[in-house]
């Protein structure tokens, strides 16, 4: 089975990103100034982003005269937890503004909020390619599981299983899929996801990939092997399973 991230693997969604954080930031506090378009530090510091509440805290941070990118892409782990604690407001509360927005977006509009994301080139048709090769295939994303399915049926794509963020961390539902007793193979854009997955005890003999095309940063191509981490160009993407890293 290969299980795939979403967001920066199959699907490019920066421009939904900031659409729905930017909304979402706004609804909780009108009073702040944000662009319509995506600024492009919002761009720079989506590698570092793992979970959609994040994007609203972001995009908050961004609307702040005295914001200092370098200061948060040196350290984003503790940039998140200042911001976290300025704004008075937990994890919880921030990612149900997001999905509020997400929400109504697709009751009200759907295609135009579809129309956000693109499907990278050539993931469509190796997605379906991957029945004549005798593989299944699922989704785990931080997004939540009924977004992405969306997202997937509006192309023509039926994954075995969509797991979101829901049903726990991407450790947690790669532990349960190891208990099916099959191989499994993990694509994924963000480096630290893959090396927590790496130092998990049970998913020794999980095959990692690095997607390059996604949302890295600099550095993150680098010293790969060692961890037994396989980087994947869109090259060896489209190749026979047999012939990937």
């Amino acid at each position: 089975m290969l299980v795939f991230d979403f967001d920066g693997v199959l699907v490019d969604g920066m421009p939904e990103y900031w659409w729905s954080a930017r909304r979402a930031a706004l609804g909780l506090d009108p009073s702040l100034d944000l662009p319509e378009q995506a600024p492009l530090a919002f761009s720079q510091l989506r590698p570092h982003i793992h979970k959609g509440w994040e994007m609203v805290l972001v995009a908050a941070e961004l609307g702040r005269a005295d914001f200092d990118l370098a200061t948060a892409i040196a350290d984003y782990d503790a940039t998140l937890q200042e911001a976290l604690a300025r704004s008075g407001r937990g994890a919880g509360e921030l990612q149900a503004a997001l999905e509020l927005v997400r929400q109504d977006a697709l009751a009200s509009d759907p295609e135009a909020w579809l129309a956000l994301h693109r499907f990278y080139p050539g993931v469509v048709e190796r997605l379906r390619n991957l029945e004549a090769e005798g593989a299944d295939w699922a989704v785990l994303t931080t997004k939540g599981g009924a977004f992405a399915t969306r997202l997937l049926a509006a192309a023509d794509l039926a994954p075995l299983a969509v797991y979101g963020h829901e049903q726990g961390s991407k450790p947690e539902v790669l532990l349960r899929l190891r208990g099916q007793r099959r191989p499994l193979w993990f694509v994924e854009d963000r480096r630290p996801t893959l090396e927590l997955v790496r130092s998990t005890a049970g998913l020794e003999e999980v095959r990692c990939f690095l997607a390059l095309w996604g949302y890295l940063a600099p550095g993150d191509a680098d010293g790969l092997e060692p961890l037994g981490i396989h980087p994947l160009d869109p090259a060896h993407f489209g190749r026979p399973l047999a012939l990937w890293p």
